[in-house]
């Protein structure tokens, strides 16, 4: 028997570091929560050259230690770039709503802008999802997926936990009012109406696994366990809790 690869929980600057995103790459964050703390986390990281930004909506508070830029020009993002803070481009902002981008407009940034980070998945804050049929609003170009479930959403009802919670329950195959076990999870992030929707063979993937501490540290070596048994190379990276518990 195979003895399966472990993998310990990281603080989040450190796992964004053991992504290692080149330059030139166009990433896209899917899934539950977490996601705008490692899109934060990624610009905080490559700093010069990095351009953050959503094709969804993200909080209009969000915006971080970013430059943020609204609906730039060529010459506004071609000076920006040469800051040594990351920008946060988004289309427009309407109170406590910032809306994203057209997903062809990331690739245009490129070779200017050294690597693009997209938000392409809305979760309103809950931990897991399955997407709608419109969604995620993946960009042109995309070279890496980086799909994210929060640990809070592991063995807890679907319902409460979950957006979309009727289409979580139709891909893991259960009713909305049980439990997403460790294995419903992994089905959730591998199947191809779950996180890897719209996922091309050529892009990498990536799962992050957020949240993590010592009170949820079973239930994740668990999920962890499923996912190697689904998938031997899949990448996994676990992310610890900001409250350490």
């Amino acid at each position: 028997m195979v003895r399966k690869k472990q993998i310990e929980p990281l603080e989040v600057s450190q796992a964004v570091k053991n992504l290692e995103i080149k330059e030139g790459e166009i990433v896209a964050l899917v899934g539950g929560g977490g996601k705008s703390t490692l899109l934060s986390s990624l610009g905080e990281l490559h700093g010069r050259g990095t351009v953050l930004t959503t094709t969804t909506k993200m909080g209009s508070d969000q915006v971080g230690g970013a430059n943020l830029l609204i609906r730039p020009s060529k010459k506004e993002l071609s000076v920006a770039l040469g800051e040594s803070s990351p920008l946060l481009i988004w289309d427009r902002v309407d109170g406590e709503k910032a809306f994203g981008v057209d997903p062809s407009l990331p690739e245009s940034w490129l070779p200017k802008a050294v690597r693009v980070i997209v938000e392409a998945d809305g979760a309103r804050r809950h931990p897991a999802k399955a997407p709608a049929p419109y969604e995620p609003v993946l960009p042109l170009g995309v070279t890496t997926v980086i799909a994210v479930i929060g640990a809070d959403a592991i063995d807890r009802v679907i319902e409460d936990q979950c957006h979309r919670p009727l289409r979580v329950a139709a891909v893991v195959n259960c009713s909305p009012y049980e439990r997403l076990t460790p294995k419903r999870a992994a089905v959730l992030l591998l199947d191809s109406n779950g996180s890897k929707k719209g996922l091309e063979p050529e892009m990498r993937f990536i799962i992050a696994i957020t949240k993590v501490s010592p009170e949820n540290q079973d239930l994740v070596e668990q999920l962890v366990e499923e996912l190697q048994n689904f998938d031997s190379e899949v990448e996994i990276s676990l992310v610890a809790s900001h409250n350490g518990g």
